[in-house]
């Protein structure tokens, strides 16, 4: 028979796995550069590198910051291509908060006949609206010189570098708004729209180039997405079920209308009452599976939440027997 200390052991057990994971994954400090991405940077001088929060993308830089004089900013960045074509992009955003439009960007694209060209496009509410994206001088007072771009076919991971002159008027270097993306599609040297996953819509980050940290309200908000995505695991994959388990073996949730066993429609109601309790169990694994895809995080939250069930599923077995 199901005991009451058999549910709360699970329970128990559950929380304290999942909460070390939350801790880890929260606790984390931002990762070094691939030993790939390390070298390439150190050809170009840049000893400065840390990988970014998205889609894959590492970036390294220098500066020369000194009073009342432009910022010198060297930069490489890099990322992995979808496929044998496509491009990459960095920029920075001279308003208030890192966001797409008024970005100022260095797109690198990359053909399937295997030439790379380097451009800078000036990101306004028009691209925003529909409009192409085309090459362009940028707007303001800031300067792109020495750009290139690099492609490694046999991983396909491809990066741009380049000097920027930044005028300290409109960027600070201790909140400096970075932007970056990868795409898949072009026309000629038009990028054409990116993925619409999370990992390409959360590609912005406030940083610190002297210390090399994101802001703080950046750790905040991917932290408070973390916990949403704990608890949505609890919820859903555990509590939910567990409460399956309480209702099966405690007879809790329609004791009152569940009709006697000489009644003709018992059978009726055993068939509905099975039907509706594996049907939850079968879209909640569903719903959490698509959850999982939607936001593409590492692969530890899919084999988290599978071994979280699995162990249910064993000690619901375990207690049938």
């Amino acid at each position: 028979m199901f005991s009451s200390t058999k549910l709360v052991r699970i329970l128990i057990t559950t929380l304290a796995f999942l909460s070390l994971f939350l801790n880890i994954n929260a606790q984390q400090a931002p990762s070094d550069c691939s030993e790939t991405f390390t070298t390439m940077a150190n050809d170009k001088n840049i000893t400065r590198c840390k990988k970014l929060a998205t889609l894959g993308a590492e970036f390294g830089w220098n500066y020369k910051s000194h009073t009342n004089e432009p910022l010198h900013i060297d930069i490489i960045f890099g990322a992995k291509l979808h496929n044998t074509m496509g491009w990459l992009a960095w920029g920075v955003n001279p308003g208030p908060r890192p966001q797409m439009v008024g970005t100022r960007a260095i797109i690198g694209i990359k053909s399937s006949n295997g030439s790379s060209r380097i451009k800078t496009y000036d990101i306004t509410n028009f691209t925003k609206l529909g409009c192409p994206l085309l090459p362009s001088n940028i707007t303001d007072s800031l300067i792109v010189s020495n750009t290139g771009v690099n492609y490694t076919a046999a991983t396909r991971h491809m990066i741009i570098y380049a000097t920027l002159t930044l005028p300290q008027k409109d960027y600070n270097i201790s909140k400096l708004n970075l932007v970056w993306q990868v795409g898949e599609h072009f026309n000629d040297l038009q990028p054409m729209m990116h993925g619409t996953a999370l990992q390409n819509v959360d590609s912005t980050e406030t940083m610190d180039l002297i210390t090399g940290m994101a802001s703080k309200s950046e750790h905040h908000r991917r932290y408070l997405r973390t916990v949403h995505g704990i608890l949505n695991i609890l919820g859903w994959g555990v509590f939910l079920p567990s409460g399956v388990i309480i209702a099966r073996y405690f007879k809790m949730l329609a004791f009152r209308l569940k009709p006697k066993k000489t009644d003709e429609y018992r059978k009726h109601w055993n068939m509905y009452h099975h039907f509706l309790g594996y049907a939850l169990l079968a879209v909640i694994s569903v719903n959490i599976f698509q959850g999982i895809s939607i936001v593409k995080p590492v692969h530890t939250w899919k084999w988290v939440y599978i071994g979280d069930s699995w162990s249910l599923c064993n000690r619901y077995i375990g207690v049938r027997d």
